[in-house]
């Protein structure tokens, strides 16, 4: 049956976006809840807009066009949106469609003013709002002016913003389609926005009201500064009347103007405190009906019958950070476990899960994120201060954001002390505070041996277990693994050395800072220190472009891979190919299983995407010289031997300098013993994750053959429960994979906070410092030294070309990130803490660094000169 051109706004609901877009359907939706008033009206279907495109000759190609223009081509953009847009305006309408169009004004008296508005059938998503990127337009008046505006609106799904939109979002031009919301006119006496949670902190039970008088396209434009309300709880917690000198209001003939707002109501309120209260309680229950937060379009009009409010739209607050969820009503913390594994990028489900599977702790997913419920130990006294002490040393950040939510006496009670798991899902040593000294064990070398030998026996037996398990067999046997997997990181041995580096590391610092009155002295003792498994990758590197460099033909090969991941099959072809493809292979032998945000097991490994190494790799062979890994490893061994006799000597001067001395010396040797076991484990874990990623990889080439999914990576949207369930039964639901790639595609755009509240708080922490140079930004010092030199904002490490002498700036560094630290003169980070494996890799190669650096890579250009202060904490920006 044929879905007729027209229909009432009583006839459709949420069930009809693909019919009437979505401002069309969530009005309709609206207009169904008792008690919120709607302006009556209807939708002039999609299928309208589909009538008069699809039968227009160029259409077609002028979108294919534009498909294909880069969301960052302004000048492309702007001349063929307009040229599409001059195209649909100029069609004609269709009788018939014209006859329906009027037949659906008869109902309305003559001279009724209309409001003609655009629904796009990706507009008002749950994942993204596209707030404001097409056309509506006010006091329409006659058959012909709304046909006429009809169009106006279809055209409007062409505008440069809506295109910019849809380019940036992934969105297909061709798959969205326009109807139009034909609605009569309300003329208020005063309109605005509310939103039915804190835009800003996030703060669900906060609601924010913004009013002028006049229509509502006042305040939209920015003609005046709004009245704002905050109400929490059923009560105006704050109030700004702003001066509101402007209002728009209808012409009588059709159209608006803007005019001046007498003087005397200038700074009256648009609102009574009762209405306001009254209207955040319509926008309680219209949340209430979505399941969501809304940002609500109102407006306040008297049509004779009493003053009321109308609702002429609400949308989902997309830029909101979901809340973990509970199945209680309790009050709740949860802390953020990208910023302790320094990956804070969006997640997949499989990813999500087998973190979870994995971890010593229990994990909340939220926005694609994990983050750990840290609740039971902020309500005991002895909980809250270990844990702030551990967080504080890491990240000052998170502690001064826990500190904020904990100011707030009534938000968490004091129960019994009740210790949970660190902010990254790991034990603490032996269950003790972080901060206080580990059990006893012996500065020996040799216990580090074995902890690597013990690692290295299980994951052997991994591999070769899980040769030839498939099917059900196999999500049988990775679920005994997982547990594995566990004992070997709660290892009480390995987690006593892990405590022991980094409390020498403290100690360190504190004293030597205490009796010498120098900073981070530990950072320049640690140089070069032994078995750190990260920088003994950045410097094989090294090794490998030694091998690389002596053939031209083959830097030039390399030089021009692109993307192409079979590059390997082809460089034995070429002079000295052979050589460079066999060091380039045991490179990936040995760290093949990383890559960036490598707790995400769906992403692609080194070994899956050899190219992502190639820039790193060229940069060597162009930046340094033969033998640099060997000069640089014991260039650093030296410097941290003289600073280690600077400082024993200047101790000794003191009053019980001998004593000071050596318990310092004992100190030095501890930390130079432990400190680079701290990241051996982290390459265990990623070692294991790339094991289960072949064999789960493997099992999804099965079902693409049995046809049971469409592709491989269809399987990364499914948790591995559902990935077990789907290879068993041999059956799949392609509609949980399609909306779990929306989801996925609206949580990359999403900033995760380090601390979140079970109101829905987002919170990352301020620096509370004076110490800080004007213009200068401040950061967490977590690596010794000044250094100037040119900004290189890298997102991508694939996308990294790096000179000599160059300062890195990112989001985060996890350990995939090494090779370029032994090429770089200084690092930055958005992320990060004081043992975070950035900062610990920096320390290890001397690198000044700042991590913790808000919004780094939006407020540092490209490019730009630099002066990184490692040891104070701050970022200059010198031109």
């Amino acid at each position: 049956m044929t879905e007729p051109y027209v229909l009432d706004l009583h006839e459709v609901d949420a069930s009809r976006r693909a019919v009437v877009g979505g401002k069309g359907a969530h009005l309709g939706a609206l207009a169904r809840i008792d008690g919120i008033r709607v302006p009556d009206g209807f939708c002039v279907t999609t299928d309208a807009f589909r009538r008069v495109v699809e039968h227009e000759p160029g259409i077609g190609a002028q979108l294919a066009e534009l498909s294909r223009v880069r969301p960052d081509d302004r000048e492309a953009i702007r001349t063929l949106s307009a040229r599409i847009r001059r195209t649909v305006e100029g069609i004609a309408v269709p009788d018939d469609l014209a006859e329906a169009v009027v037949r659906g004004l008869d109902r309305f008296d003559e001279g009724t003013a209309f409001a003609v508005r655009s629904s796009a059938t990706a507009e008002d998503l749950p994942t993204a709002s596209f707030a404001g990127q097409q056309d509506t337009y006010l006091n329409v008046v006659g058959p012909e002016e709304v046909l006429r505006h009809l169009s106006r609106c279809w055209a409007s799904l062409f505008t440069e913003r809506a295109v910019t939109y849809r380019l940036r979002n992934g969105i297909d031009h061709r798959a969205v389609h326009m109807g139009v919301v034909v609605q009569q006119m309300v003329f208020p006496q005063a309109a605005g926005v509310l939103f039915t949670a804190d835009p800003v902190s996030g703060h669900r039970r906060t609601a924010t009201v913004e009013a002028a008088f006049g229509l509502g396209e006042a305040l939209v434009s920015g003609l005046v500064n709004p009245d704002v309300f905050t109400v929490r709880d059923d009560e105006i917690v704050a109030r700004a009347i702003g001066a509101k000198q402007r209002a728009v209001q209808a012409l009588p003939d059709g159209g608006t103007r803007d005019v001046e707002v007498d003087a005397r109501r200038q700074e009256q309120p648009a609102l009574t405190d009762a209405q306001v209260l009254e209207l955040v309680r319509l926008g309680r229950r219209i949340e209430a009906h979505f399941g969501c937060p809304q940002d609500i379009e109102w407006c306040l009009a008297d049509d004779g019958s009493g003053a009321g409010f109308r609702i002429v739209q609400s949308r989902p607050i997309t830029t909101l950070f979901p809340v973990p969820e509970t199945d209680d009503e309790d009050n709740h913390v949860y802390l953020s476990v990208g910023h302790q594994q320094m990956m804070t990028d969006a997640m997949k489900p499989l990813g999500l899960s087998m973190w979870q599977l994995t971890a010593m702790g229990p994990m909340l997913q939220a926005g694609g994120r994990l983050f750990v419920d840290a609740t039971a130990r902020l309500t005991s006294p002895a909980g809250r201060t270990a844990l702030l002490e551990m967080v504080g040393r890491s990240d000052p950040l998170t502690r001064d954001a826990l500190e904020t939510v904990l100011d707030r006496e009534d938000f968490l009670p004091a129960p019994p002390d009740a210790p949970g798991p660190a902010p990254d899902g790991r034990p603490t040593a032996g269950g003790k505070r972080a901060g206080t000294a580990p059990a006893p064990i012996e500065t020996d070398p040799a216990i580090v041996k074995e902890l690597i030998e013990r690692s290295q026996a299980s994951l052997a037996a991994l591999r070769r277990d899980i040769r030839g398990k498939s099917g059900p067999e196999l999500f049988d046997f990775l679920l005994k693994a997982f547990d594995e997997h566990k004992r070997v990181l709660s290892d009480p041995l390995s987690i006593q050395v892990i405590m022991a580096g980094m409390e020498a590391t403290w100690w360190l610092n504190d004293k030597l800072q205490e009796w010498l009155g120098e900073k981070n002295a530990a950072d320049t003792l640690t140089l070069s220190a032994p078995d750190n498994i990260t920088s003994e990758m950045g410097l094989a590197l090294l090794d490998v472009a030694d091998v690389v460099r002596p053939h031209p033909q083959v830097v030039a090969f390399l030089q021009g891979v692109g993307d192409d991941d079979a590059f390997l099959e082809k460089l034995a072809e070429l002079p000295g190919g052979a050589e460079a493809r066999d060091a380039i292979e045991a490179y990936l032998d040995r760290y093949g299983m990383r890559c960036v945000g490598e707790i995400d097991i769906t992403r692609p490994r080194w070994r899956e995407r050899p190219t992502a190494l190639v820039p790193a790799l060229l940069d060597n062979v162009r930046n340094f010289a033969p033998g640099a890994a060997r000069q640089r490893f014991e260039q650093g061994r030296q410097e941290a031997y003289r600073k280690e006799q600077d400082v024993l000597a200047r101790l000794r001067a003191l009053p019980d300098g001998a004593e000071k001395a050596d318990e310092t010396k004992r100190m030095i040797d501890r930390v130079r013993t432990f400190i680079g076991y701290r990241e051996y484990p982290k390459y265990d874990v990623i070692s294991r994750y790339f094991v289960y990623k072949q064999a789960l990889m493997e099992e999804a080439e099965r079902l693409v053959r049995a046809g049971v999914i469409a592709e491989r990576e269809d399987v990364f949207h499914l948790t591995f429960q559902e990935l077990h369930d789907v290879v068993r039964t041999r059956r799949a639901d392609e509609g949980i994979v399609r909306r779990r790639k929306e989801a996925f595609r609206s949580y990359q755009a999403l900033t995760p906070p380090r601390v979140l509240t079970s109101d829905g708080e987002a919170l990352s922490g301020a620096y509370r410092r004076d110490d800080v140079p004007p213009g200068a930004h401040a950061g967490l010092p977590v690596s010794a030294g000044t250094v100037e030199g040119r900004a290189r904002v890298v997102h991508d490490i694939a996308d990294a070309e790096l000179g000599a002498g160059d300062i890195l700036v990112t989001t985060y560094t996890d350990p995939s990130w090494s090779p370029l630290f032994v090429g770089i003169a200084g690092l930055v980070t958005e992320v990060g803490g004081l043992m975070t494996h950035g900062a610990v890799i920096a320390r290890e190669y001397g690198l000044p660094a700042v991590v913790g650096v808000h919004h780094a890579t939006r407020l540092i250009q490209d490019g730009q000169r630099i002066r990184v202060h490692g040891s104070d904490g701050y970022v200059e920006i010198l031109g």
